[in-house]
């Protein structure tokens, strides 16, 4: 896993004078939001990052949960209204896994747990936090191995820590640290990809590591890096995975600072599959995507979203750090706009 530089930085301070223009394998294509979420009204960096919540008996009724890295977990259904929020401190990354979901808890400093109900007066309740031993949690995704939850968390001096949790009654829970990794630097995205026993972890600076989990010793393996071009850049952001019919699918990265969202084959060797932005609509009434954090992608069919709905977050509407929130595609337009099979 140890990395080095090609080049010396004093070297490169004192002969770059021009930047090359950027070569990538396939064009940039746009795609429209569908729709938008509420926004965090006010100035700062709030929102970070989405989970979808599938309602598997009235899918029209699913939710979009957003954490905000001020105050607590918005929730909001898939026409983007807000209907509720829960004041539980500073979370930065969420995900779900069935009816259980699980956030960072930056104020707290470590896990908070939630239950998915789907009931309109509450339809996510905060049943605890677990201390995780460890200060700033940073990125967090949650996975099932062996009926269990496993919450994997990751640090900003690239350790990553796996935590089984275990809900023990309406207002209780507990976890348990099972495994550490060190990678080299900042960590924030990962997602969990149970049918491969797999995870991928995104490292900002330098690339996207996959770790095998079917044993204890297994090393990263990396999948892509910044330098290797294909449109992946410096900050890698948030992971998400399109989980596709007989293990197929797709892995999507947020490449932050191109504005960007670079696609890969779920299946190794991930070889890139194409290149996207997330646009506004043609009418000015949705404004383009930029700088996006998190996000996450279910390929579960729901109204007006035949083939499954990719969340992102924004950081601006329109201007960055201004009324943040979260984004709506199609996955269908992705499909199309790629040339990706469903």
């Amino acid at each position: 896993m140890t990395k080095s530089l090609l080049v010396p930085l004093g070297f490169l301070s004192l002969t770059a004078c021009a930047t090359a223009p950027e070569v990538l394998p396939f064009p940039v294509v746009p795609v429209a939001a569908s729709i938008e979420t509420e926004p965090m009204l006010g100035e700062g960096d709030k929102a970070d990052d989405p989970a979808i919540w599938i309602n598997t008996g009235n899918p029209a009724q699913s939710l979009v949960l957003g954490t905000n890295k001020d105050e607590g977990l918005h929730v909001y259904t898939l026409d983007g209204a807000e209907v509720q929020f829960l004041d539980v401190g500073q979370l930065n990354n969420v995900d779900i896994r069935s009816n259980l979901a699980v956030a960072s808890n930056d104020e707290f400093g470590g896990l908070s747990w939630f239950q998915i109900t789907g009931h309109v007066d509450a339809p996510v309740v905060h049943i605890g936090n677990t201390a995780i031993e460890k200060i700033e949690p940073y990125g967090v995704c949650l996975g099932d191995k062996f009926g269990k939850s496993i919450a994997a968390v990751t640090y900003k001096d690239g350790t990553v820590q796996f935590w089984e949790g275990e809900v023990e009654s309406s207002d209780s829970v507990s976890a348990e640290l099972v495994h550490t990794i060190k990678l080299d630097s900042q960590l924030e995205g990962c997602v969990f990809d149970e049918a491969h026993d797999r995870i991928f972890i995104g490292e900002e600076a330098y690339g996207i590591w996959s770790l095998d989990l079917s044993g204890p010793d297994a090393q990263p393996i990396i999948v892509d890096t910044i330098e290797n071009g294909n449109g992946l850049v410096a900050d890698v952001e948030g992971l998400t995975l399109l989980k596709g019919a007989e293990g197929a699918g797709y892995l999507i990265a947020s490449a932050q600072e191109a504005d960007r969202f670079v696609v890969y084959d779920r299946l190794p060797p991930h070889a890139p599959r194409g290149i996207f932005t997330v646009t506004g609509t043609a009418d000015g009434s949705i404004d383009s995507v930029s700088h996006t954090d998190g996000l996450d992608v279910m390929a579960t069919p729901l109204p007006n979203y035949p083939n499954g709905l990719l969340v992102v977050q924004d950081d601006g509407n329109p201007a960055s750090g201004v009324d943040q929130n979260f984004k709506l595609v199609d996955w269908a337009r992705v499909e199309q706009a790629l040339g990706l099979s469903n």
